[in-house]
């Protein structure tokens, strides 16, 4: 990724700001909604950048990821050919995009899930994406603090 995100996932609209919403909502239906709500606040990926080498292995649907570095933050740009899956790509950069590569390792994404109770309200197949979301945007700080750039 040549320049920052444009993604507003991670600087105005938060992890709290989801968090805070998710909990507005009574049944999971209008939760759905707001997940693909999100996921149509997120900026598409250049087709450019939908390489091979940029897919998520794990997903059931087409996932890819870039990132960049600007300054001491990383910038993750995400994208998927499923709507629910966008909408869950905002959730996750709401919590880590545009962060240190030590506070993204920090951040206990699985706990976030487990809050909103997400994880038991998605497909098997869904789950596992979203755990090798989490598990390719954790290597990837995890070898930016080593110092080892990884910029898929």
């Amino acid at each position: 990724m040549d320049s920052p995100s444009a993604s507003p996932f991670g600087r105005t609209i938060t992890i709290d700001d989801v968090q805070r919403n998710f909990e507005f909502f009574d049944d999971w239906e209008d939760r759905y909604r707001f997940i693909i709500d999100l996921g149509k606040q997120l900026p598409a990926m250049d087709d450019a950048l939908k390489i091979p080498a940029n897919i998520i292995h794990g997903c059931q649907s087409q996932v890819w990821i870039a990132t960049a570095r600007e300054g001491d933050q990383l910038e993750f740009e995400l994208d998927s050919d499923a709507h629910i899956v966008r909408g869950l790509i905002a959730i996750v950069l709401s919590a880590v995009n545009a962060k240190p590569p030590a506070e993204i390792l920090d951040y206990d994404l699985h706990g976030m899930f487990e809050g909103l109770d997400l994880i038991s309200h998605l497909s098997l197949a869904r789950g596992n994406g979203l755990v090798a979301m989490v598990k390719r945007i954790k290597g990837i700080a995890a070898q930016e603090l080593r110092g080892a750039p990884d910029h898929t």
